[in-house]
């Protein structure tokens, strides 16, 4: 598997927002991103990364869920994605919009060109 893909998948509207970023590029992208959520654990996340040639951690606020649970498994994202970064403002009480799905689900396509 070239690319994975560690999202935060928290509970704000822009950790959501990774776990929706996360599905559509597994339908957009099929056999090319695996993705395991932050939570799920240091082995997961080694088993995740094990084969990839590029590991992305998206976060979606300056917590850095995803970044934080990939060093605690020991692995090093190659890259590292913040919603709030690419300008999605945090807030709890928002939805997920299209609008936002699409411009973090360009950004990941943009770092694995090559990969």
């Amino acid at each position: 598997m070239p690319v994975t893909l560690i999202t935060c998948s928290g509970l704000s509207n822009v950790g959501r927002l990774t776990t929706a970023v996360a599905q559509h590029l597994l339908m957009r992208r099929p056999g090319r991103i695996e993705w395991v959520q932050a939570w799920a654990g240091p082995d997961a996340i080694v088993d995740a990364a094990h084969d990839a040639d590029l590991v992305i951690a998206l976060d979606g606020c300056e917590d850095c869920c995803g970044s934080r649970k990939a060093a605690e498994a020991g692995v090093e994202p190659g890259v590292r994605l913040m919603a709030i970064e690419l300008g999605i403002v945090k807030d709890g009480r928002a939805g997920v919009r299209y609008a936002e799905i699409e411009t973090v689900t360009r950004a990941v396509i943009d770092a694995t060109e090559g990969a």
